[in-house]
């Protein structure tokens, strides 16, 4: 563990004097002292690490949680569902089209619908903090996406897991389905109407035991998120956004932020550390195929969103860009695709469209400007930075 702190932090302060972002960087370390290459094998089972891994994903969503308060919700939430919904239609189409037209089965193809059709909240989370675009105005239809995601992955994979296990049973999805969504339900009106008290429960002097607290709230939900049927970093995201709006919410900000950058580190270690570059030659055409429709639907995707928010050229390019990642969600779908006995090309194909979208998105959303001036009016207000939402968006982003 130890080892794998220091080569993601020399490999970072490397990539920091050439201007390269951390994420891909901390991937790197992982496959270069894995088991999957030679020389020095720091972690020769990524397992080992598994647990630290998942604390790392669920502290990068709950410091999501903390950023995104429940106004924003209230305020845009027909907005979000109806940007979430299109992001969904287009990317898990095309994954799905995408599949069928490989050939290598239906179970495969729906496997595919998943990795090709959902954003990395990992990776999103880390971009918009190195970009430092979380008080941007289009960060929220980023984060609307990402939660609209995030609730339909619960239902999707309660419908997917009956399938891959061969069990024809279509009560038992919905019965997993049903569970999950209710959960969800449950959470968000405790979020909506539960904030005093759960403000009045966390609320303390001691910095030493609010950690402690807000630590443990959050594991805790994200474990009980997944005995649910619900992605565990959803359940850290609403915990998030409960104490985000409680009178202990900036100080708890501050106290996560370590937390965040060290366990997410190992998150993107650890993700390294399972891809095994040997495998990837076999799929390259696959793999750049994908990349390339994925990359042409988040396009589509960001100058959608950004028509249904009003804003420019220069937000849209950072919507589709931010939200180009695959990550932990993909790699869940390829543990499940090689338990069921699927095509053993699945693994090496996820492994590479990931790695290669992992790398390309953290550089994309540094140089967004590039793609705002080639797409609709971006040669008259796409160019310029981070700005170029429209109306009363302006006015927010200069308060923040």
């Amino acid at each position: 563990m130890g080892g794998a702190f220091v080569a993601a932090a020399v490999l970072a302060r490397l990539g920091g004097r050439i201007g390269l972002p951390t994420i891909p960087l901390f991937i790197l370390a992982g496959i270069l002292l894995g088991p999957h290459t030679p020389g020095v094998v720091l972690v020769s089972d990524p397992h080992d690490l598994e647990m630290l891994s998942a604390l790392g994903l669920v502290l990068l969503l709950f410091y999501l949680g903390l950023e995104f308060h429940i106004d924003d919700l209230k305020a845009g939430g027909r907005n979000m569902a109806l940007a979430g919904g299109i992001y969904l239609a287009l990317n898990v189409g095309a994954g799905l089209g995408f599949g069928f037209a490989l050939g290598w089965g239906v179970s495969e193809a729906l496997v595919l619908a998943g990795v090709l059709g959902f954003s990395s909240s990992a990776i999103v989370t880390k971009i918009l903090v190195d970009t430092r675009r979380l008080g941007n105005p289009e960060t929220k239809p980023i984060l609307g996406i990402i939660v609209v995601e995030d609730v339909f992955i619960a239902l999707y994979l309660a419908a997917l897991q009956p399938i891959l296990s061969g069990a024809d049973s279509l009560s038992t999805a919905l019965v997993d389905g049903g569970k999950a969504f209710g959960f969800l339900i449950a959470l968000a009106l405790v979020a909506r109407y539960g904030t005093r008290v759960v403000g009045r429960l966390i609320n303390t002097p001691d910095d030493e035991i609010l950690t402690i607290s807000f630590l443990g709230a959050a594991v805790l939900m994200a474990g009980v998120s997944e005995w649910f049927g619900v992605a565990d970093a959803i359940g850290a995201f609403m915990v998030g956004l409960m104490l985000g709006s409680t009178t202990s919410g900036k100080r708890i900000l501050k106290l996560v932020h370590p937390l965040r950058d060290a366990f997410g580190a190992i998150f993107f270690f650890v993700f390294g550390l399972s891809i095994n570059p040997g495998d990837l030659p076999g799929v390259v055409w696959p793999v750049l195929i994908a990349v390339a429709l994925t990359l042409s639907m988040n396009v589509i995707s960001g100058i959608t969103a950004a028509r249904i928010y009003r804003f420019g050229a220069q937000p849209a390019a950072n919507i589709a860009t931010t939200l180009l990642a695959r990550g932990e969600f993909a790699l869940i779908l390829a543990t499940m695709a090689a338990a069921a006995g699927l095509d053993a090309r699945l693994s090496p194909f996820i492994a590479g469209y990931v790695l290669l979208l992992a790398i390309m998105a953290p550089l994309a959303a540094k140089q967004s400007d590039w793609l705002a001036r080639i797409l609709p009016g971006g040669k008259s207000g796409g160019a310029g930075g981070d700005a170029g939402a429209s109306g009363a968006s302006v006015p927010e982003r200069v308060s923040v």
